[in-house]
């Protein structure tokens, strides 16, 4: 059996504030094959919490819509796994909301986290930040949708994550793709 770890990891897939193509602020449209995923993959790495973060009250009804058919409709019973992994989705409207739920489940609020595609200069390869995560704590991880969060978020996060690095010097991975990518990086023996 696994030890339990002493830090807690949260994460929230950010709808708003992102760019657009435009590199104008927006809310981006919510993708239910992002939820399901994304879901899956933190029940795998063991994330406290996934939340889905957008202020359109149209997006929040359908996540909502879709956690419950599969946690309590027919579909919990059709799919048990599918249950396990979206117990642990969350809507809400906006990051300070996340911050503070998190901040009223455990008592403390949680550093946050946001990898991005581009380098920064604050940017902290994966060892030194897995070193930060086995202190302990909650940890709150942002990932962008649309062309990217917002500048502020970045410049305000407690870490910035180095972009993940393939082969090819193309970059533009599915955002369930660079988090399973990076959870793996950070919290498995394989990803050392």
């Amino acid at each position: 059996m696994a030890e339990t770890p002493k830090f807690k990891l949260h994460l929230a897939l950010v709808h708003f504030p992102v760019y657009n193509k435009a590199r104008e602020i927006v809310a981006s449209s919510v993708t239910t094959l992002d939820v399901h995923d994304i879901a899956r993959i933190c029940r795998t790495f063991a994330v406290e919490s996934f939340y889905v973060v957008t202020p359109l009250r149209a997006q929040q009804e359908l996540v909502n819509r879709l956690v419950q058919h599969w946690v309590t409709g027919y579909g919990a019973e059709y799919n048990p796994t599918r249950k396990e992994a979206l117990l642990s989705t969350r809507v809400i409207g906006r990051l300070d909301e996340v911050v503070e739920d998190i901040r009223r489940r455990f008592g403390e609020a949680p550093k946050t986290v946001v990898p991005d595609a581009k380098p920064f200069p604050q940017s902290l390869p994966y060892e030194a930040m897995r070193g930060e995560i086995k202190k302990g704590g909650q940890f709150l991880f942002l990932f962008g949708t649309g062309w990217g969060l917002e500048k502020n978020l970045i410049h305000e996060a407690d870490y910035v994550l180095s972009p993940i690095d393939g082969l090819s010097g193309f970059n533009h991975l599915p955002v369930r793709a660079a988090i399973a990518i990076i959870l793996d990086r950070l919290l498995t023996e394989q990803g050392k």
